[in-house]
């Protein structure tokens, strides 16, 4: 499947090697394409690791193992391309452990210390023997960069995306560098496609957890592209501790808040990436509640508002029609109240406490439509409750691409 880049894709930013991670990728050839479809990451020992995982009943074996694992100690990281190996029973679970063991036995680590994750197709066993032969010619691969290995993570992704951010904890400085893949089938809870986020910064495992889960609920649970939420959703965080500082363990260990500052920076940047990447996407929707009853209720509400393919397409054809927004808030059921809600369009209000402005002028909305970046402002007027999402607007190309995704 050739895919159009997306034009909202944003250039892959220079981010700096990490110590202690090395990044190697390699062709199992998982599909019938000509590109490299493994991905092998080398983490030093004593690695931190973190992570959060979909809550879909069907997920798959990667990541009921990948629950058990976290928060702990990490060696190393497979990813594998073309395949989610969901909804394939043992054998899917055979395939697993057979990828574990062969790392565990390369590394001369526990096989509690090797994480796998899948995406791609559902419904069609992992083949173990074009995994093997994957690793096996990963582990001999010289090391590639990140921007390589983020190409090699993705499948219906039209252009390769990463971040990183830097922190100062006490007189040394820390750097972090991520990568994620996803395109569609995005509506996170509690995370979001396949990303990985490494630092240097020695970090205790269950701080690291407690850190990566406030961040997640503020970036990748707060994005949508079609309201499906995937059976491998993973986002993982690495701290390899090669910068050498004390330990952070709490919230009062110097250094934590631009620690975590630069963790929620980088989730935030990854999660508005696959956004862009929203598969047929051509706008980018800020979706911002406030004056809801909680900040709970208020993302609940954006979220209505990001999932309702009415609002969507009407973004997608540049159609101020504010009418859309208010069903969008009206069924999410969360307290509203009609004669209390305005909605406005690119810092524009159109309707202001439950009626349409009697000196509404439309001419600068439809400029703000008309261009990629849109924002819906959204005032419940009832309370102190706020919440932003993001999406991208739906468009015949995301039919296109599902049609015949398995082709």
């Amino acid at each position: 499947m050739d895919l159009e880049r997306s034009p909202l894709a944003c250039p892959f930013p220079d981010l700096p090697p990490i110590s202690g991670a090395t990044l190697r990728v390699a062709r199992a050839r998982y599909k019938e394409w000509d590109r490299c479809d493994l991905t092998f990451a080398e983490l030093a020992e004593g690695t931190a690791v973190a992570g959060v995982f979909t809550r879909s009943a069907c997920a798959s074996s990667e990541v009921e193992i990948g629950r058990a694992q976290v928060p702990g100690r990490a060696r190393a990281l497979v990813v594998n391309a073309g395949n989610s190996n969901a909804f394939t029973g043992h054998r899917g679970r055979e395939a697993v452990d057979g990828i574990v063991a062969q790392v565990a036995d390369a590394l001369g680590c526990a096989a509690e210390a090797v994480f796998v994750s899948s995406t791609g197709v559902i419904g069609v066993p992992l083949p173990l023997d074009n995994a093997r032969a994957g690793i096996a010619a990963a582990l001999e691969a010289a090391p590639c960069g990140w921007e390589e290995a983020a190409e090699t993570i993705g499948t219906t992704d039209t252009f390769a995306k990463g971040a990183g951010a830097s922190a100062m904890i006490g007189e040394t400085r820390v750097e972090l560098a991520g990568i994620v893949k996803g395109s569609g089938m995005i509506a996170p809870d509690m995370a979001t496609m396949l990303g990985y986020i490494f630092t240097d910064a020695a970090v205790e495992p269950a701080f690291l957890q407690e850190m990566l889960a406030k961040a997640n609920g503020e970036s990748f649970s707060c994005i949508t592209v079609d309201g499906d939420t995937s059976t491998s959703d993973t986002v993982l965080a690495f701290a390899t501790g090669a910068a050498r500082h004390a330990p952070l363990a709490g919230w009062d260990s110097p250094g934590a808040d631009a620690f975590y500052a630069a963790l929620r920076s980088v989730c935030l940047d990854l999660a508005q990436l696959v956004v862009r990447d929203g598969e047929g996407a051509r706008k980018f929707i800020e979706i911002a509640v406030f004056g809801a009853q909680s900040d709970d209720s208020a993302r609940r509400i954006a979220m209505s508002v990001a999932n309702s393919p009415l609002v969507k397409t009407a973004i997608a054809g540049e159609d101020a029609n504010w009418g859309r927004v208010v069903m969008a808030v009206g069924k999410a059921g969360e307290p509203a109240d009609r004669d209390r809600l305005s909605i406005g369009f690119g810092g524009t209000w159109a309707a202001r406490e439950g009626q349409p402005l009697t000196n509404y002028d439309e001419a600068p909305v439809a400029d703000h439509l008309r261009g990629q970046n849109i924002r819906i402002d959204v005032d419940l007027g009832i309370g102190e409750g706020s919440a932003t999402v993001w999406t991208c607007d739906l468009t015949h190309g995301y039919i296109d691409i599902n049609a015949d995704y398995r082709s």
